[in-house]
């Protein structure tokens, strides 16, 4: 009898959470500053700094989707201790994970541009449903 009531009590549990994963109000993106293609030896990793005026300590950053402004710093180079920020607009979509890296024509250079090296669907996420008229 105790085996049973162990194997109901797991199965119980396990379907509480899958029911919990599955009803799950998540629909946030994520901006993430290191390089997803490590082979490219012009981008280097940014840490990002702002989104919309609103600093960021976190990585990666969970942000709303929309249009952004979103401030990214490089890396230090030889010639300044602390690396250039650069502000972007980015129109983020829903559940999606986008990874930001620097663009530069040479590492010794403090100027860059910013890029997305990559984007990706974000697991477990429900985008908002949105009504139609």
């Amino acid at each position: 009898m105790k085996v049973e009531f162990k194997s109901l009590s797991v199965v119980l549990a396990a379907a509480a959470l899958s029911a919990g994963c599955a009803s799950s109000g998540y629909h946030y993106s994520q901006l993430d500053g290191h390089r997803y293609y490590l082979a490219s030896i012009d981008t280097h990793p940014v840490q990002i700094v702002r989104v919309d005026g609103k600093d960021s300590v976190f990585s990666p950053t969970q942000v709303e989707p929309g249009l952004r402004q979103v401030t990214v710093q490089a890396p230090p180079t030889v010639t300044s201790r602390y690396g250039e920020q650069r502000t972007i607009d980015l129109n983020v979509a829903p559940c999606t994970r986008y990874y930001l890296v620097a663009v530069k024509d040479n590492r010794l250079l403090n100027d860059f541009t910013v890029k997305v090296d990559y984007q990706e669907s974000i697991g477990g996420c429900t985008p908002p449903i949105v009504a139609t008229k």
